[in-house]
């Protein structure tokens, strides 16, 4: 029983040795993600409810011709009401209801335009980039044509230049978040691989160190009630 004992507080030992770093990690970004409500972290009180469409006279629909719809809404925007075209192939297009003619993409002072609108905020504008869908931002992180509405803050909005939706709010401390995010599932690259196999591998050696500790408890128990052991 010794013996045993003995091998398996060695294994324990180094196991969580092992381990001890990557738990560290994974209290600590838990932590720090459960800090504020995930309400705050999305900025979603930084913007206001689109308002309620407004039409002026019947719609016109636009010249879709034979083209792959996957869908087909009126929305409010900035600037008026929009037809938003969604693709099949995940594109987006905006059309004027009032002619049914096709809009041309989103400039950056439209993009600015549409998060200032909405904006519930106290900061200001700083500038307005343009997003490359080939090489999107870490914080934003898809591959479509968008403009980053940056204000003095250090808050981020999203504007899809082809639906002029506000595709995301990326606060500060979101940054923070999403860093920590991928501390906690160890992927700092994409942040979004919960299975790769740094973390599965932490994962079963977590596991197999608490299962030798609960192994250990009862021996080490028994050995402490034991009358006149010898001491080692």
């Amino acid at each position: 029983m010794t013996s045993a004992r003995t091998r398996l507080r060695r294994w324990h030992l180094w196991l969580g040795w092992i381990v001890g770093l990557p738990i560290l990690f994974w209290v600590v970004s838990g932590l720090v993600m459960v800090a504020r409500p995930i309400e705050e972290v999305r900025g979603t009180h930084l913007l206001k409810s689109p308002p309620p469409l407004q039409l002026r006279s019947a719609p016109r629909a636009p010249p879709l011709g034979q083209a792959p719809v996957a869908s087909l809404a009126l929305e409010q925007r900035a600037a008026g009401p929009r037809w938003v075209v969604q693709m099949e192939d995940g594109a987006s297009r905006l059309a004027d209801p009032a002619t049914g003619e096709w809009l041309p993409p989103l400039a950056a002072r439209d993009a600015a335009r549409e998060v200032l609108a909405r904006y519930a905020g106290t900061s200001t504008l700083a500038n307005v980039n343009r997003v490359d869908p080939n090489k999107p931002p870490l914080d934003f992180r898809r591959p479509v044509a968008a403009w980053q509405v940056r204000m003095a803050d250090g808050t981020n909005f999203y504007v899809e230049a082809g639906s002029g939706e506000i595709a995301a709010t990326r606060t500060r401390f979101w940054r923070v978040f999403d860093w920590m995010w991928g501390l906690h599932i160890m992927d700092l690259k994409t942040r979004e691989d919960t299975h790769n196999p740094l973390v599965i591998t932490f994962g079963v050696i977590a596991l197999v160190t608490t299962l030798l500790a609960l192994a250990l408890l009862p021996m080490t128990l028994r050995r402490r009630r034991r009358p006149g052991r010898a001491s080692e």
